[in-house]
């Protein structure tokens, strides 16, 4: 980075006139933008709603102390680009370049990292972009929809060096790293069984009619929108409401179960399960939606070259009933680790008695607290500067100076997806799914599971 920033000090002022006036550039907010040698210069992929309502106001809860700073916007649509643009330069205080793509983007030269909240197929294509152009990246989540970008993400991330942190936020909460620390230590004794719930009770979740009204395809680019997906014709709802529709997104498993998934990783040092079966449907919304708005997921995980010893998962969510209050619950022998309140108890452990004729030793777990003070997991669909994202957001910026690693990184993200392709696979085949090792594939019946 230093030499990349040394590069633009020498050369700004002998090419700021002319490429400033190619952008749309005054030649005072260009020298603003340049401002002080090490200053982060930031540009946004995608001015989606995750990224006015929560990387936004993250970004500003640190940006000045940290001094980054806020240059360009990135968005095939042209409505968004030029919301985006104006409400950065409302934000940042200085001209914001807005770009149609990003190849624009990256021509600029001057970006040194990049927020992706794109759709979730288009996650792990953007992010090998941007390594590839030199940039540190902020990624959401899912990582990846299929294993195919996410081999090739992955490796791109690697060999770049570069500093990416996926938007797993719940590594950035204290009570998470608590509990990775009360399991990883040994108190908890062995995981036996983890349970994941996530039930909403939104009609308008992921819809967005009004929205879908506003799109022309002549003010956007469909094709450079599909990326490396099979061709479908112009649908302003698979472009907006993507998150409804396979292959652009997987829906539950990716939005949802991705978070949850990842601490069950975390926790238990794993990077995958050994397999997975689900069932669901679409038993409530029928909008035309292709992904289900029911699913439930069982997987089993653990060492691949010991099958006697592991631990079952399941993940169950709906949208048609709940309470918008995740659930993450690890069982072992000696008790249950509950996320939602924070605490480890003894509940449902193993006591004194007949086990102990059966030369069991009863490991009952303590009554405690794994933090002082909760740090509840925000999902409205507008989660605003949550705690957990503005933590996560400044682990990334401080990373990005520092040039340690984040607390999300791209191997974690790199575990969450195989977790999510193999449940996708296990939807769409009606199969039990396992994962190939030696090519890194998922498998469904004996085939690689593609589309």
């Amino acid at each position: 980075m230093s030499n990349r920033r040394t590069f633009i000090k020498q050369t700004a002022k002998a090419t700021a006139g002319v490429y400033a006036a190619s952008l749309g550039f005054s030649a005072k907010s260009y020298a603003n933008i340049i401002g002080a040698n090490d200053r982060v210069r930031v540009g946004v992929v995608g001015f989606s709603d995750r990224f006015r309502q929560s990387h936004l106001p993250c970004f500003q809860n640190h940006y000045k102390e940290l001094n980054f700073d806020m240059v360009a916007v990135s968005d095939l649509w042209k409505k968004r680009r030029e919301e985006g643009m104006a409400v950065l330069k409302e934000r940042m205080g200085h001209d914001i370049v807005g770009c149609r793509n990003n190849e624009e983007l990256y021509g600029m030269k001057n970006i040194d990292a990049v927020f992706i909240s794109t759709p979730d197929f288009a996650h792990a294509r953007h992010a090998i972009e941007a390594v590839k152009a030199g940039c540190d990246a902020y990624v959401e989540k899912p990582f990846a929809e299929t294993m195919e970008d996410n081999r090739a993400a992955l490796k791109a991330v690697k060999e770049s060096g570069k500093i990416v942190q996926i938007g797993s936020q719940r590594r950035s909460g204290k009570n998470y790293q608590a509990a990775a620390d009360f399991i990883q230590a040994g108190k908890f004794g062995p995981i036996t069984m983890v349970e994941l719930t996530w039930n909403v009770n939104q009609p308008g979740r992921w819809r967005r009619p009004d929205l879908v009204a506003q799109l022309k395809q002549e003010d956007t680019d469909w094709n450079r929108f599909l990326l490396n997906r099979p061709h479908e014709a112009w649908d302003p709802r698979k472009y907006l409401e993507y998150r409804l529709f396979w292959p652009f997104s997987s829906g539950l498993p990716g939005q949802w179960m991705s978070h949850q998934i990842d601490t069950v990783h975390w926790f238990s040092g794993l990077k995958h399960p050994r397999s997975v079966a689900a069932n669901g449907g679409i038993y409530q919304w029928k909008d035309g939606r292709r992904n289900w708005d029911t699913i439930t997921a069982v997987f089993d995980y653990g060492p691949e070259n010991d099958p006697t010893t592991g631990f079952q998962v399941v993940f169950a969510s709906r949208m048609h009933n709940g309470d918008e209050n995740p659930s993450e619950m690890y069982y072992s022998n000696g008790g249950e680790l509950n996320l939602i309140t924070n605490k480890v108890s003894p509940k449902g452990g193993l006591k004194a008695g007949p086990a102990s004729a059966m030369h069991m030793q009863p490991n009952l777990l303590p009554e405690l607290s794994l933090v002082e003070k909760v740090e509840k997991v925000e999902t409205s669909a507008n989660t605003g500067g949550d705690k957990l994202t503005s933590a996560h957001v400044r682990n990334w910026m401080e990373c990005v100076r520092s040039r340690q690693q984040p607390h999300a990184s791209v191997e974690a993200g790199y575990a969450h997806s195989i977790a999510n392709i193999m449940t996708t696979a296990a939807v769409h085949t009606g199969m039990k799914v396992t994962f190939d090792e030696k090519t890194q594939e998922v498998m469904a019946g004996g085939k690689v599971f593609k589309y």
